[in-house]
């Protein structure tokens, strides 16, 4: 098939999937079904047509994100401008480790980078994107390990004072990833409680840290979560900086979620005071802001800091320039550009776009609350502080009827929606990040809900 034949039928098929977007959350299949109708042990060598069946088979089993259903994730339908991005980064296939093989990535990128660093406060910053915020999380620790253990990256963490870092209870399970991965161990991963809005306790942590110093130990990096995975909790950065300036701590802000308040500066008030403080700072793009997975950011408070800690081996057959060769900075070797979408994105829209929809969303997280809190088979579980909605069906037995209601909307092709523990307790986490979506179509995902779970009971 030739170059302009291929690229016609994928216009073709794109037009068809766009057509039928909106109408069709998922067809649902079983496991077992949708691998008997794939084949996927079918031959198709230079067989172009069984090739556009698996494509296809693709589109139609695959739920539809933008789907006003789909709340099962903290992203949704992509923004057109990152998609046309996206298309492009795929014809060009380059990588976005030099100057040489991507010019205008580069510059795109380092671009980008500056306004968030404008955007964050930080004056004498640096920054990269990375594969997702669990890879930033990971490099910023990196970073802050390297700071506190100055021979850490030669002779690795033999014969040293033990190091200590600090989350709060409902911190990221990529932290835990992060000191296994950099020889810190789980067990010197220290998670601190929460109050009862979801926000980590800055007393216990003082006495946490206390404790380890005590001991001989070096507590060397804290993460502020900016948003919490569930609940949705910010923790005070304001009262963690005094704690930082005392015990001289790396202040880390993990703000995959959250930290896409910082476009809108009401909300950048309420939540993110002092973050321009922070040491270091991750955000993703692909969540709340819409730009197609994935678009990440880690930023640093301080310069020189990334090359130092990522750079290694002899790397000279391919880096020429280190002023620009993004590459140096990374823990990657090959970088996919994700650049474009997200400068076509911020083109496209403006911060004060991003920042109208950020607003709007937590609105619409205000709204769902109210519309529970009226709600006679409805209950919120703890008290919403963003923009995570937790909720459940009110019944005997909640946990159970809560997952049958859940997986019941799913099979009938109603709803994806999440679920997770706050406690002992399985709620719907509700996540607005779908553009598309308003009041009128809120409501009515709420309803189908309540008329799914009465039918379940046999009311209905």
């Amino acid at each position: 098939m030739q170059d302009k034949e291929l690229l016609e039928k994928i216009a073709k098929i794109l037009q068809y999937s766009n057509a039928k977007s909106n109408n069709q959350l998922v067809n649902y299949q079983s496991t077992a079904e949708l691998t008997e109708i794939l084949d996927l042990n079918k031959q198709s060598t230079q067989d172009w047509a069984q090739l556009f069946v698996w494509v296809q088979q693709y589109l139609n089993y695959s739920p539809d994100t933008s789907h006003i259903g789909f709340a099962n994730r903290m992203w949704s339908g992509a923004n057109a401008p990152s998609i046309l991005g996206e298309v492009i980064v795929a014809l060009s296939n380059t990588s976005a480790c030099t100057f040489e093989s991507a010019p205008v990535a580069t510059l795109m990128e380092t671009y980008m980078l500056e306004q968030m660093l404008e955007c964050v406060g930080f004056k004498q910053g640096e920054g990269q994107m990375t594969t997702g915020s669990s890879n930033a999380n990971m490099i910023a620790m990196m970073v802050a390990r390297n700071q506190a253990s100055k021979d850490a990256k030669q002779q690795g963490l033999f014969n040293q004072k033990p190091l200590f870092a600090f989350v709060s209870d409902d911190a990221h399970y990529s932290l835990d990833k992060a000191v296994n991965i950099l020889g810190i161990g789980t067990e010197n991963l220290i998670k601190v409680p929460i109050t009862k809005n979801g926000e980590m306790d800055a007393l216990a942590l003082d006495k946490a840290i206390g404790k380890v110093q005590k001991n001989d130990g070096i507590a060397f990096f804290v993460c502020a979560t900016l948003g919490t995975t569930v609940r949705g909790a910010y923790d005070n950065i304001e009262k963690l900086i005094i704690l930082k300036n005392k015990h001289h701590f790396w202040l880390h802000g993990d703000g995959a979620w959250g930290g896409a308040a910082v476009m809108s500066p009401i909300l950048k008030a309420k939540f993110l005071t002092g973050i321009e403080q922070l040491d270091s700072f991750t955000m993703d793009f692909h969540k709340m802001l819409g730009s197609s997975l994935m678009c990440n950011f880690l930023l640093l408070n301080r310069q020189n800091l990334l090359s130092g800690t990522c750079a290694d081996g002899d790397n000279s057959y391919i880096f020429r320039d280190n002023a620009v060769d993004l590459g140096v900075n990374s823990l990657q070797c090959g970088r996919r550009v994700d650049s474009l979408k997200w400068f076509l994105d911020w083109k496209f829209y403006s911060k004060q776009g991003f920042s109208d929809r950020v607003e709007n969303y937590y609105q619409l997280a205000k709204f769902a609350e109210d519309f529970i809190n009226v709600s006679s088979e409805l209950e919120m579980v703890g008290k919403r502080t963003s923009f995570n909605v937790c909720f459940r069906f009110k019944v005997q037995e909640p946990n159970t009827f809560n997952q049958n209601l859940r997986n019941k909307l799913l099979k009938d092709e109603q709803a994806l929606l999440a679920l997770a523990y706050i406690e002992e307790k399985l709620v719907f986490r509700l996540l607005i990040s779908n553009i598309n979506i308003n009041q009128v179509k809120l409501t009515a995902l709420l309803n189908r809900l309540i008329n799914t779970g009465k039918a379940l009971q046999g009311n209905g």
